[in-house]
């Protein structure tokens, strides 16, 4: 625990103007972020007498070993920079608003030559619109399923698409009607551009025009006696109007707004927001934070509209935000978000009316998520608590692991040997800080021999983060590149520097050992170290010749199950995804020089490895990219390569001379062999 003013900057340092701070803790880690008009004012709050700080307050400072700050022409330009680094650091001690699920959106893709319908969760896409929060992924599909009658925009996957074009055969929603099938060049693909903007229209609220067009349609189609398209216009109008349904009028002036409500008590706050469109709800978010500082709801209010807005533009940004309390000051929030939307945004407390009404339902909506919240906490918090001090009495350790890292080893029969880290903080999973390592030391199957190297690569890189203050080390080139290029004065920890507390191993007596003895040779002593058998849920520690035998029912026996259970799962996965790597292998992979650019155009060139293989040398050398002395290099190395054994229908009995298995994916695209792995958690 630091004292404050071992790191108080001295009288006349802090400059009196706009700007924004950040604390960091022993690791260089950035643990709190803020913004202040005066920084001078605001930071000399912190270094008071311990006793009148709020007491996750009195935590921050003591857990912080230094302060900087950034001064800022503008209070903008403090909101700005205050929200780019709460989300590059994701500090401990800032408020943050976690989303209580990943809530889906309706997503048009009209950044692609065909728009597509479909369900999109997380990040936003540039050039796509999206409609929604909703609060489940079935309520989208019911509306779109009303919908696609009467707009039929393309619903499926570029592999489905492409393989509808080859072969000239649509899916079956082109056969029923649901699907324009531009795939087969039933229509252009402007038109069936126009069908996805008049999707976008209706689901954007301008839903008034378009009935009452159809409505006309359908009554000129009865006086010519076409009955059957006036019956189509007639069915089609009662699907749209039943779309409308789902979401009723709330606000009668067809407005467009967001409405925000919180409730909080002294340790945490809830937020609801309504998103309207048209007068109708077209969606329904809520977060949940823990208060880690004394916060009004004004300030809580701010935080909600960085996240909700901060990677948001244009129509995005509502006209008008109603929320319970303003931002102190409130001109430059209003300011920042007019500049999101290009145009001004009405940032105001309902009074009176419909919109008073409806906020004081969204206020229910609040308080009801915030109590669901703290029943299913309260539980967790205590046993989470309990849980780890059990492990620390277990473990003869000084105080509760805050931070355990658990690793395991997994292959198949000493092929593809990889091993895996997590990471728990407090009792839960830190899923961003996971790694995953291939064994390099050696060939086949020896546990512990790779949890020596595993754990030694680890810390070694630990150690070295921890002497060197400037660019990533080049002299350890088996842990790969950092991630995204970070540097160490960024305040982000790297892969590998903030050590954990406890090193808990998939495994018994050896494996602890190994461990062990790799941070002995590094000179780590200040690492718990112990090991979990699976037989009989046996604890193991480093020297003893004895477990420690827990509870079956102990909370502590039951997080190091978790722990280690989640590394094997993390294990299995990264090798299952190495084996299938190496099982889509392809002679191509050989040839020197040929990357995974060229490989594709090669095989989206031919259509498959089949065909290539039968071409002649001038033929591929009609491939953009590809010389003459590479077609040659290519030709010898798919003549020596044996070519796959034919696929056999054991229904029938017949050869399927069809291209080679493992050269197409699905729709008949190109399969990279050697492509890279974007699952969670960095290759090591």
């Amino acid at each position: 625990m630091a004292d404050p003013s071992s790191y108080r900057p001295k009288p006349g340092e802090i400059p009196d103007t706009p700007g924004v701070y950040r604390f960091r803790d022993e690791h260089r880690r950035v643990i709190y972020v803020g913004k202040a008009k005066s920084l001078r004012q605001r930071l000399a709050n912190y270094f008071q007498d311990l006793a009148s700080l709020h007491p996750r307050t009195r935590t921050m400072v003591t857990t912080a070993a230094s302060v900087e700050w950034t001064v800022v022409s503008t209070e903008v330009e403090a909101l700005q920079l205050e929200y780019s680094w709460i989300k590059e650091f994701d500090p401990r001690f800032n408020v943050k608003y976690r989303d209580d699920k990943s809530y889906p959106y309706l997503a048009v893709t009209m950044n692609e030559e065909f728009p597509r319908v479909q369900v999109m969760r997380g990040q936003k896409r540039k050039g796509v619109r999206y409609f929604g929060p909703y609060g489940h992924a079935w309520a989208i599909r019911d509306t779109v399923d009303l919908l696609l009658r009467v707009f039929p925009v393309r619903t499926c996957s570029a592999g489905v698409f492409k393989n509808a074009a080859r072969t000239g055969r649509p899916c079956l929603l082109g056969y029923i009607g649901k699907c324009s099938a531009p795939c087969v060049d039933r229509v252009s693909a402007d038109e069936h551009r126009d069908l996805a903007e008049d999707f976008c229209d209706f689901m954007a609220g301008r839903t008034g025009t378009y009935i009452r067009r159809l409505e006309q349609q359908m009554t000129e189609a009865a006086e010519e006696m076409e009955y059957e398209r006036a019956a189509r216009l007639r069915d089609d109008i009662g699907a749209l109007k039943k779309a409308m349904e789902k979401s009723a009028v709330v606000l009668a002036d067809a407005t467009d707004a967001d409405l925000i409500a919180v409730a909080e008590d002294e340790l945490e706050a809830a937020v609801q927001i309504f998103h309207v469109r048209g007068g109708r709800v077209r969606g329904q978010r809520g977060w949940v934070t823990d208060k880690v500082e004394e916060i009004t709801t004004g300030a809580l209010v701010e935080h909600a509209l960085q996240q909700l807005y901060g990677e948001e533009k244009g129509d995005s940004v509502p006209k008008e935000v109603l929320v319970p309390a303003l931002p102190d000051p409130v001109e430059p929030v209003q300011e920042w978000l007019a500049e999101r939307r290009g145009s001004g945004v009405s940032l105001r407390i309902p009074q009176r009316g419909d919109k008073k009404a409806l906020m004081e339902t969204v206020q229910r909506n609040a308080l009801q998520a915030l109590g669901l919240h703290k029943t299913k906490r309260a539980s967790d918090l205590t046993t989470r608590s309990r849980a780890l001090e059990e492990i620390a009495e277990a473990l003869d350790l000084d105080s509760a692991p805050l931070r355990i890292e658990c690793y395991d080893i997994s292959h198949l029969q000493g092929d593809d040997v990889v091993a895996s880290m997590v990471v728990f903080e407090d009792g839960l999973q830190r899923k961003s800080e996971y790694r995953r390592f291939q064994i390099k030391g050696f060939a086949g199957q020896d546990d512990v021999r790779s949890m020596h190297e595993v754990i030694s690569r680890r810390f070694r890189r630990y150690l070295a983060e921890k002497e060197k203050t400037g660019e990533w080390v080049d002299d350890l080139p088996e842990e790969g590149t950092p991630e995204n290029g970070l540097k160490d004065d960024d305040g982000r920890p790297k892969k590998f520097a903030y050590p954990p507390q406890l090193v808990v191993v998939d495994g018994g007596q050896p494996q602890v050992a190994a461990a062990k003895k790799a941070l002995d040779e590094l000179g780590i002593d200040d690492i718990a170290v112990c090991g979990l058998a699976k037989r009989l849920e046996e604890v193991w520690l480093p020297e003893d010749d004895d477990p420690v035998v827990l509870p079956r029912t102990s909370e502590g026996l039951y997080l190091l199950q978790r722990v280690r259970d989640e590394a094997h799962r993390f294990a299995i996965t990264y090798q299952r995804t190495k084996r299938a790597q190496r099982f889509r292998s392809s002679p191509l992979d050989d040839v020197p020089g040929l990357g995974d650019t060229r490989k594709q155009a090669l095989l989206k060139h031919f259509g498959s490895l089949k065909k290539l293989r039968s071409a002649t040398i001038d033929q591929i050398c009609e491939v953009p990219g590809i010389g003459r002395k590479t077609a040659e290099t290519i030709a010898v190395a798919l003549a020596q390569a044996a070519p796959a054994a034919p696929a056999v229908n054991t229904a029938t009995g017949e050869i399927m001379e069809e291209e080679e298995p493992g050269t197409t994916g699905s729709g008949g695209e190109p399969v990279t062999a050697g492509a890279p792995d974007e699952r969670r958690g960095q290759e090591t």
